[in-house]
């Protein structure tokens, strides 16, 4: 394996402790000599498997107590990151259920940003971890949130060139990335000012809290054993309104919002019409809000079900490029 080495951007970043994730994770040092397999860089993280043969797709695997396995993480590059010596906007891309981090490799990212002025950054979120710290877990931590907020999201800073600031980072997803990209830029709403959900479920509560509901079961049988997200048989009513972006209006406020989500799901695959019947009545119901609170956002509703459209997630990207800090 080889020797893990801090970068003099991250040293000075600790030093300085100047980035706004440093201050959420309340993490102020990092290990300044260790190999790649035991290194502890500071952040909770500990690389155990890592690949940048590639010009743009780098690859690194991590051992933290935040989750019980071994996550990834590909991080995307610019064409000319490795020559041009300038800072880039970043944006963190969640997979949906049933999916991983090399989810949005299989679907075109690198073509999609091809000659753009970003980094992608694309972590693991668990088969059903719906981005969250669960209420029970019956194989151990899976502290999605904890491990994407508090530990990845600071040695992205410390090990790339990124603007570490508001005006620097957005935040999108599919199917469940998209909910957890919109409960990320509303929980921590200094972090992130772009949030996209392609066909992000957008309200948990609605039609008796089908969403709840539905994260407790994936959850319980993809990924915690039997534990949940939000507790059965009573819900812990606090997270669900914390991560609820129905009842977070204002924390979206001065962002940039984006929105799609399938009008017309296959009525042969039962799992499409649940979850784009539910993401287009969520969606519609945020978008109301919205409207009546006067934050302003695009939405799309388009033919078909939840899958990613390739043609709006470009013009999505483009005007993620457009809201953030210029390379």
């Amino acid at each position: 394996m080889s020797e893990y080495r801090p970068t003099r951007r991250s040293v000075l970043k600790t030093a300085g402790g100047i980035t706004a994730a440093m201050a959420l994770s309340g993490i102020a040092s990092v290990a300044m000599a260790s190999t790649a397999s035991a290194a502890d860089d500071g952040f909770g993280l500990h690389i155990v498997d890592r690949n940048e043969n590639d010009a743009r797709m780098w690859y690194y695997r991590f051992q933290t107590d935040a989750i019980g396995w071994n996550p990834a993480v590909n991080v995307l590059l610019p064409d000319d990151y490795h020559t041009s010596g300038r800072t880039y906007p970043v944006l963190y891309l969640f997979h949906g259920g049933l999916e991983d981090f090399i989810s949005f490799d299989q679907k075109g990212i690198r073509d999609w940003t091809a000659g753009k002025p970003i980094i992608v950054v694309m972590p693991d979120g668990g088969q059903a971890g719906w981005y969250a710290n669960p209420v029970s877990s019956n194989v151990g931590p899976r502290n999605w949130e904890n491990f994407h907020l508090t530990q990845l999201l600071p040695w992205i800073e410390a090990n790339f060139r990124t603007f570490a600031e508001y005006d620097g980072r957005a935040v999108s997803g599919f199917s469940m990335g998209g909910f957890g990209a919109l409960k990320y830029a509303a929980k921590y709403w200094g972090t992130f000012a772009s949030v996209s959900a392609h066909s992000g479920p957008a309200s948990l509560r609605r039609d008796a809290g089908a969403v709840v509901h539905w994260a407790n079961v994936s959850s319980a049988v993809k990924d915690l054993a039997g534990g949940t997200i939000y507790g059965v048989p009573l819900w812990d009513e606090a997270r669900v309104t914390a991560d609820n972006p129905v009842e977070r209006l204002e924390s979206y406020r001065n962002k940039r919002v984006f929105l799609v989500a399938g009008t017309s799901p296959d009525p042969t695959n039962p799992f499409d019409q649940f979850n784009e019947t539910e993401v287009l009545a969520g969606q519609r119901e945020f978008r109301g809000l919205l409207d009546n609170a006067g934050i302003p956002h695009e939405w799309h509703e388009e033919p078909g079900g939840h899958f990613v459209r390739d043609y709006l997630f470009k013009a999505d990207l483009d005007g993620i490029i457009g809201r953030l800090r210029k390379a």
